[in-house]
C-alpha cells in the first residue's frame, strides 16, 4: 500500500543516506503526480472537452443555417421590402431621406485623400447628404493637410463639415457622439460610418437605405469588408481566412436567425431614431460598436446584415498593429458581456431565446470560449499530457473535432485551402494574445480599456517597397514577445520529450507549433517595419 505523501513522510525519505537523492526526489515527484498532478489534469482536460464540444456544436449549426439558406432561402431584398427611390418631378430630391456621413479619423496619413474621396463620391442627392469628418489628430500638419482636402471638396459643391475636438475622450465612440451635437447633424434621418480606411463604392447608400426606409422595424443595415491588402503576406492571408469566415457564416446567421449581430464599427447605415433610443454611442468599453447593436437589439430593433455588399478596406499587414487591433476585438467583448449580462436577463422586449442566444451563443461560446479553448487545449493539455501518459486524449479531440473546424473555417476562402496548416498554427498562437485579453476583459484588469488605432498604409505597394530597402536596419529586440518566446520554449521541450519517449508522435505538431511561436515570439511575422 503507497504511503500518502505527508511531511512525515517526507522527512523519512530524506533522514537516510544521501546517495540516492535523485531516487527520493523521483519518489517525490511520483507521489505529487499521482495525487494532485493526474487529478488536476484529467479535470481540466473534461473542462476543455466540454468546451469544444459547445464550440464545435455552434460551428456545426451555424454553417447548416447559412448553407441551408443560400440554397433554399430568400435574399435580403425578398426577406425585406426594397425599392429603389425615384425622383419626383414635383418634390425633386426631397424624397431622398437625408443622411449623415462620419468618417472618424486619428493620424491617418497615408489614408485620409481616399476615404474622404470615396465617400464624397457616394451617389446621393447633393442636397440630402452631408460628409461629417472626426479628426481627433495630434499631428498639427496632418489636420491642416486634412482640412485642406475637405475644403477642396467642398469648392467642388460637397456639403463636408470638418469637426475637431480639444480632447480624445471616449476616442471614436466620443468623437461620434460629439458630432451627433451639431445641429445640422440632428435633421438627418439616417447616420453612416465609415473608418479611416474604408472606400465604400458610389451605390452604397442606394443599396442600403432603401432598406431602412421602407422597413420600420430596421435600425442597421451594415456590409461586408472587401480587403484591398490580403496579398501583402501571409499575415493578412490568414486575416482574410478568419473574417471571411466571421462574415460569411457568424454575421449571416446572426441576421438570419435573430436579426441581430455585433455591428463591426463601419460600413453600416444606422436609423438616427434606433441610436438615440438605444442611448446613443458609449464609451465604457473599447466595442462601443457592438455595445450599440446589444442595446438596439434589446430595444426590439431588427439589424440587417448584406454580405454581396462589399466595402474595400485595409488589413494589419504589421504584427504590432495587428496585435493591438486582436487585444481591443477580444477584451471589449469579454467586458461587454460583463457589464450587460443582467441588463440582458432582466430585459422583458426580447424573447428568452434571444436572451439565450445572446448570451450562450453571441458572448459566451464565440467571443470567450473559443479563444480560451483554442490556447489552453492545444497548447496546454496537448503539450501537457506528453509528460503526463497517465492522461489520454481521446482521437476525436486531437483529430476529427480540429480538422472539421479547420475545414469550416476555410471553406469560407478557397483561394487560400492550401494554408489551412499555417492558419491553424498563427491561430493558435494568436489564441495566447486574445486568451489574455478576455480575462482582462472579464476582470476589468490594468489594460481593458486600451485603445491604439490601427495602424494603416494606404498603398500597399508602397509600403513594400520601403520596408525591403530598409529591413537590414531592422532590430529584433523592439519586437521580441518574451511571453510567445516561453510557450514555444516549452512546446519545443515536449515534442523532443515526445520524440524521444512517446508513442503518439505528438511531436510531429508540437515542433511545427514550437517553430510558430518562436517566429511569433521573434517578430518574423507580417511586413516587417522598422522605426524611424
Amino acid at each position: 500500500m503507497e504511503k500518502n505523501l505527508t511531511m512525515a513522510y517526507l522527512s523519512e525519505l530524506f533522514l537516510g543516506s544521501e546517495e540516492d537523492i535523485a531516487g527520493k526526489i523521483l519518489v517525490i515527484w511520483g507521489q505529487i503526480k499521482v495525487s494532485f498532478v493526474v487529478p488536476f489534469l484529467k479535470v481540466f482536460m473534461y473542462i476543455n472537452l466540454v468546451m469544444s464540444i459547445m464550440l464545435f456544436t455552434e460551428m456545426i449549426f451555424m454553417a447548416i443555417v447559412v448553407v441551408s439558406n443560400k440554397l433554399f432561402g430568400k435574399k435580403p431584398e425578398q426577406r425585406y421590402k426594397f425599392e429603389p427611390f425615384k425622383e419626383d418631378v414635383e418634390l425633386g430630391s426631397s424624397v431622398y431621406p437625408l443622411v449623415l456621413v462620419q468618417v472618424p479619423m486619428f493620424n491617418e496619413r497615408e489614408v485620409y485623400k481616399l476615404s474622404i474621396g470615396a465617400v464624397c463620391e457616394l451617389s446621393w442627392p447633393s442636397d440630402r447628404i452631408v460628409i461629417q469628418v472626426l479628426d481627433d489628430s495630434t499631428d498639427p500638419l496632418l489636420k491642416g493637410m486634412v482640412e485642406m482636402e475637405c475644403e477642396s471638396w467642398a469648392s467642388k459643391g460637397r456639403n463636408i463639415h470638418y469637426q475637431v475636438r480639444d480632447n480624445r475622450n471616449g476616442y471614436k465612440a466620443g468623437a461620434l457622439k460629439e458630432g451627433l451635437k451639431h445641429r445640422y447633424a440632428n435633421e438627418c434621418e439616417f447616420v453612416v460610418i465609415f473608418d479611416a480606411d474604408f472606400q465604400p463604392e458610389p451605390d452604397f447608400l442606394t443599396k442600403t437605405i432603401p432598406f431602412l426606409h421602407h422597413n420600420p422595424e430596421l435600425a442597421l443595415v451594415q456590409g461586408r469588408w472587401k480587403s484591398v491588402n490580403s496579398n501583402d503576406c501571409l499575415m493578412t492571408r490568414i486575416q482574410e481566412m478568419s473574417l471571411n469566415y466571421h462574415f460569411k457564416v457568424e454575421q449571416e446567421y446572426g441576421s438570419l436567425t435573430f436579426a441581430f449581430f455585433g455591428f463591426n464599427g463601419t460600413a453600416g447605415v444606422w436609423r438616427m431614431a434606433a441610436l438615440e433610443e438605444a442611448g446613443g454611442w458609449k464609451d465604457r468599453t473599447t466595442v462601443e460598436d457592438m455595445d450599440l447593436a446589444v442595446r438596439a437589439s434589446l430595444k426590439g430593433w431588427k439589424l440587417l446584415y448584406i454580405g454581396s455588399l462589399m466595402v474595400k478596406n485595409e488589413l494589419p499587414s504589421v504584427l504590432k498593429a495587428y496585435r493591438y487591433q486582436q487585444h481591443r476585438w477580444s477584451c471589449g467583448p469579454a467586458n461587454l458581456f460583463r457589464k450587460m449580462f443582467c441588463e440582458i436577463l432582466r430585459n422583458d422586449r426580447v424573447s428568452w431565446w434571444k436572451k439565450l442566444y445572446l448570451l450562450y451563443s453571441f458572448f459566451f461560446v464565440r467571443k470567450i470560449i473559443a479563444h480560451i479553448v483554442t490556447f489552453t487545449l492545444y497548447c496546454v493539455v496537448f503539450p501537457a499530457t506528453v509528460l503526463i501518459p497517465e492522461v489520454v486524449l481521446p482521437r476525436w479531440i486531437t483529430v476529427y473535432l480540429p480538422s472539421i473546424i479547420t475545414l469550416i473555417n476555410a471553406v469560407a476562402t478557397p483561394r487560400s485551402f492550401y494554408l489551412m496548416v499555417f492558419w491553424v498554427l498563427f491561430e493558435n498562437v494568436m489564441s495566447l494574445h486574445r486568451t489574455k485579453a478576455t480575462f482582462i476583459g472579464l476582470f476589468e484588469t490594468q489594460r481593458v480599456n486600451e485603445w491604439v488605432v490601427t495602424e494603416k498604409h494606404g498603398d500597399a505597394s508602397k509600403v513594400k517597397a520601403t520596408t525591403q530597402e530598409t529591413r537590414y536596419r531592422f532590430k529584433i529586440g523592439e519586437s521580441v514577445l518574451i511571453l510567445e518566446l516561453c510557450v514555444g520554449i516549452v512546446l519545443f521541450g515536449c515534442a523532443s520529450y515526445d520524440l524521444a519517449y512517446g508513442k503518439y508522435n505528438y511531436y510531429i505538431y508540437l515542433y511545427l507549433q514550437a517553430i510558430a511561436f518562436l517566429t511569433m515570439g521573434f517578430g518574423y511575422i507580417g511586413i516587417q517595419v522598422p522605426n524611424s
